[in-house]
């Protein structure tokens, strides 16, 4: 099933990416998944550079899930829960948002829960969301945008096949302040 996104195009209502290597799964948030935003609540930049609530309430947090359907209904894009499959925790999130999609391009981004972090777990979704918006959205070029001093996040977006392209001065505004930003991207 398909739905008309806010710029006009058909894109698939419901994603067909699940797996995520071995050790990993994608799937759909779920109100179940509010102990992976609360704890992501906790943590000092998580909140600064997505819409996960700085302060955790049960409000905050299921209004954050129901952003998370919002997008995928509405075509502007494709926001995952990161699930160990050993236990089914929910570790993190990976996003595929269309806002680009008009001129070709896709933007990726990921957190990990800070106690999940160093098990490979942003490395294995982002690849596996990467290449699935290239081989069946036939998306042309993915882009994400990392701060130089997250040497983490560097390296997970280089092990998912992105290319460092430059350094954008003032790129972003993260916490109040103008911060700068590498562009990786993936063709």
């Amino acid at each position: 099933m398909s739905v008309l996104s806010e710029q006009g195009l058909v894109v698939p209502r419901l994603a067909a990416v699940s797996a995520a290597g071995e050790e990993f799964a994608l799937r759909r948030w779920e109100l179940t998944d509010l102990p992976l935003v609360r704890e992501a609540s906790t943590d000092p930049y998580i909140p600064l550079i997505t819409t996960v609530p700085p302060e955790y309430s049960r409000a905050e947090g299921e209004a954050f899930v129901h952003r998370q359907w919002a997008r995928a209904e509405q075509g502007t894009g494709y926001p995952f829960v990161v699930e160990r499959r050993s236990d089914a925790r929910a570790v993190g999130a990976v996003g595929l948002w269309l806002r680009d999609l008009p001129e070709g391009r896709g933007t990726l981004g990921y957190w990990i829960s800070p106690r999940c972090r160093g098990a490979g777990a942003a490395g294995a979704a982002l690849g596996a969301v990467a290449d699935w918006a290239q081989r069946e959205l036939n998306i042309p070029r993915l882009q994400l945008f990392v701060e130089p001093w997250n040497t983490a996040s560097c390296r997970t977006a280089e092990r998912a096949g992105f290319v460092r392209e430059g350094l954008l001065h003032s790129w972003q505004e993260v916490g109040g302040e103008r911060k700068d930003m590498v562009l990786y991207g993936r063709a």
